[in-house]
């Protein structure tokens, strides 16, 4: 008997645009004899597929279970449909739908296929700085609007050759519609200029893109020659030199006015990575991901690296190759790693236009440009393991715009984020859209850049909000945007609070938990600094059950970037008037007219805030070991602290009084700390205890409050938490008191993931 003929209607969403999908479904409707079609719309995928029941139920198995790597479905939808009696199957034009859109995935490393294209003799592609396929490539960076056709993207200016337009037409090529395909004959080229021809409005010679390999081969020279050169990647600017001349690496350093805050290198390949550092299975999976972030790992002893390139730091930041330019780069060059740094003036978004390359001219020698557009730009990524897994630090290209699938459906909402290390979120559907890293938002170009990304990533995704997240502090450019130029709904999130809830999106639970927030600062509904806090919270409400206890904050920015005068504070307070008398490294050190007026300030209170800190404590601390009495970045003090630190088990004494809140008081840790350095015990003992002791210090908080509030899951967030040493110490000693322990794997514990919390917080506060 002839089988029945079927017709199915199938909707993918997911990331299934720009990774080759469409040609897999083809080759695979070939395979099983399907007729119908396939084609892009800005809400995903839409197959048509005619066949018999067995071979449309086969169909729709495989589409899952052997998708490309890249893709990642989320939903399908099936539908039957009359048969309409087609015999071929074929690929449409993409079709927009309004106020859809589609997951397109995010600027991919460089594939195997394509390595080989552009490093064999012969091929076409041979040498080409900007070969790619369906499988990698420049997306997010590139991408005006959707559905992700070349017409919307900055590759619309690159008229394709005969020959890549006849492998863009063909299904069965790899570079069936990959958008941005090109090669020498008709794609971007390069061009290489020096910091005296670098002349505002005088266009490079990008012509002769044939001419890659004498362009690659002066650039290697000139770093060979020890000189800095801002080459244009991805998404922005980087300024790049051998990594292991110390004289390039200093210089540098005092060009850019970065004279502590580490450098990202660029390894040759996983070997050079293994000789400059201790890299483990989950480290080389991070480093060899499609995403290829900087990952930061244990430096080994004599690894080949000047010291400039990460002063006072036991890990480096290391990322390989991730574009074929930089894997021509390397190519017979005389350098195995290049400091690779992001391309910007101090605190300012990283420079991503060729005409606002006059900007680096003080920092860079010479000038590595192309000519295809960046439209978005994007910092690298940063990330290091714990317990196997991925922990992000830093989440921008390689990971945006990919969203968080958030499992339900929420409100339209814009969550603004906070005032350092800044991203924004944006949700719609089921999803949570995080912006890449925009950084500080300190001065206006930064603010400018964050209104740039909303505008396109609102556009990119049909968002229209209907409420706007923002934090508490009253004088943060985030909530004065909120508030002021939003024109939305407000809905005010305290930081702590949108810290806790992040890691619980994070982690997919709702419900209440035991919120352990450890960070910087954050801005109390008391009026005071918070920053050391254990909540009970759900997504609805937070009550405070525990802090560390308040010592006075001398100074407030000052005192962050000044550790000594917390360690004055914190000295204070468990000395009383006997803590000048102590022969510590500060009292030498420190002027005596400085320490005199910030004592003035603390017994006056005279600018002077109550805080709580866990941040503030890792700065004293350092600076009454003399590691750091000030600082030149953000965290500088407490990174330091947790490189010197070795192992031993002892616990300082700290002590718990009242409730409700009740209150942390560590005067015994600093008095403890203090005793062990005047008797000499070495610094990386001392700092080993410290870190033991607040690691016992968050087990045996969680303990007391399960008591009175019978919850057994604790949320970890907050950047203090990006020491591993004190994550560690916090996990292992919450699991051995039965707690179940949950900490970040897909948004940063820092201020980075700060607004999908507030994302989440608002849109429960919306529906209920």
């Amino acid at each position: 008997m002839k089988a029945l003929i079927a017709r199915k209607r199938i909707h993918i969403q997911g990331v299934v645009q720009g990774v080759g999908f469409r040609p897999f479904v083809y080759r695979i409707a070939q395979r099983l004899d399907i007729r119908g079609y396939i084609l892009n719309s800005s809400e995903g995928v839409v197959i048509e597929a005619e066949a018999d029941e067995d071979a449309l139920r086969q169909f729709v198995t495989v589409l899952a279970t052997e998708a490309p790597a890249l893709a990642k479905i989320d939903d399908v939808e099936v539908s039957s449909i009359e048969p309409t009696g087609e015999d071929c199957f074929t690929i449409h034009e993409s079709a927009s739908v309004a106020g859809r859109f589609a997951l397109v995935p995010p600027d991919t490393a460089t594939c195997k296929d394509c390595l080989r294209d552009f490093t064999t003799p012969g091929d076409r592609r041979y040498s080409y700085p900007f070969t790619n396929c369906t499988h990698c490539g420049p997306r997010y960076t590139i991408i005006r609007d959707l559905p992700y056709d070349r017409p919307n993207t900055t590759m619309d200016e690159f008229p394709m050759c005969p020959a890549c337009q006849a492998e863009y037409d063909d299904p069965s090529n790899r570079r069936f519609h990959a958008e941005p395909n090109a090669c020498a004959d008709c794609g971007p080229g390069l061009a290489l200029v020096s910091s005296e021809e670098l002349v505002p409005g005088t266009p490079a010679d990008f012509a002769a893109a044939s001419r890659s390999d004498v362009v690659l081969e002066r650039t290697r020279l000139l770093l060979e020659q020890g000189k800095i050169v801002a080459i244009k990647g991805l998404g922005g600017f980087h300024l790049a030199c051998d990594a292991s001349n110390h004289r390039a690496v200093s210089l540098l350093r005092e060009r850019k006015r970065r004279s502590g805050k580490a450098f990202a290198i660029m390894a040759r390949d996983l070997e050079t990575a293994e000789r400059l550092c201790l890299v483990t299975p989950a480290d080389h999976a991070l480093l060899r991901s499609p995403r290829r972030p900087i990952v930061l790992l244990l430096r080994r002893e004599g690894a080949r690296i000047s010291d400039d390139v990460a002063p006072g730091n036991a890990r480096l930041g290391v990322m390989l190759p991730y574009t074929p330019l930089h894997h021509l780069l390397f190519e017979n060059a005389g350098f195995d790693a290049l400091v690779m740094t992001s391309g910007n003036l101090s605190e300012e978004p990283i420079v991503s236009r060729n005409q606002e390359v006059p900007r680096l001219k003080g920092l860079a020698d010479h000038f590595l440009l192309h000519n295809r557009e960046i439209h978005a730009r994007a910092d690298d990524s940063v990330v290091q393991s714990f317990e196997g897994r991925e922990y992000p630090i830093r989440r921008s290209r390689g990971f945006v715009p990919e969203p968080v699938d958030l499992g339900m459906p929420v409100r339209e909402i814009l969550a603004c984020g906070g005032e350092l290390k800044n991203t924004f979120c944006l949700t719609k559907d089921h999803y949570a859209i995080l912006s890449q890293h925009i950084g500080d938002l300190e001065n206006l170009e930064t603010m400018e850049f964050f209104r740039e990304t909303l505008d396109h990533l609102k556009r990119f995704f049909r968002v229209s909000p209907v409420a706007v997240a923002h934090d508490l502090h009253p004088h943060y450019l985030s909530t004065r945007f909120a508030i002021e130029e939003s024109g939305l709904q407000p809905i005010e999130v305290q930081h702590h609070h949108a810290h806790i809830a992040s890691c619980m999106t994070d982690n997919g639970l709702d419900g209440r938990v035991i919120g352990v927030a450890l960070d910087g600062s954050g801005y109390g509904t008391d009026g005071k600094i918070w920053g050391g806090e254990f909540l009970v919270c759900g997504f609805d409400d937070f009550e405070r059950r525990a802090h560390l206890s308040y010592v006075p904050l001398p100074g407030g920015d000052n005192a962050v970037r000044q550790p000594w005068r917390s360690a004055l504070a914190y000295l204070e307070a468990a000395f009383g008037p006997d803590a000048a008398a102590l022969p510590l490294p500060l009292f030498r050190e420190i002027p005596e007219e400085h320490r005199t007026f910030v004592g003035t300030m603390i017994s006056r209170r005279i600018h002077t805030f109550e805080t709580s800190s866990c941040g503030r404590l890792f700065d004293a601390v350092a600076s009454i070991l003399g590691i750091r009495h000030e600082i030149t970045y953000e965290g500088q003090a407490a990174i330091e602290l947790e490189a010197a630190a070795s192992h031993d088990p002892a616990i300082y004494p700290f002590e718990f009084h009242g409730s409700d809140p009740f209150q942390i008081d560590l005067r015994g840790v600093i008095r403890s700390v203090t005793s062990d350095f005047l008797s000499r015990v070495p610094i990386p003992i001392i700092s080993a205890r410290f870190h033991r002791t607040m690691g016992e210090v968050v087990g045996d908080a969680c303990v007391r409050i399960r008591e009175s509030v019978g919850l057994n899951r604790v949320c970890l967030s907050g950047g203090t938490f990006q020491n591993l040493r004190l994550l560690d110490h916090s996990v292992r000693g919450l699991r051995q008191r039965g707690f179940e322990v949950f900490v970040h794997h897909r948004v940063p514990p820092n201020d980075g993931g700060l607004s999908l919390g507030q994302a989440m917080i608002a849109n429960r506060r919306l529906t209920g």
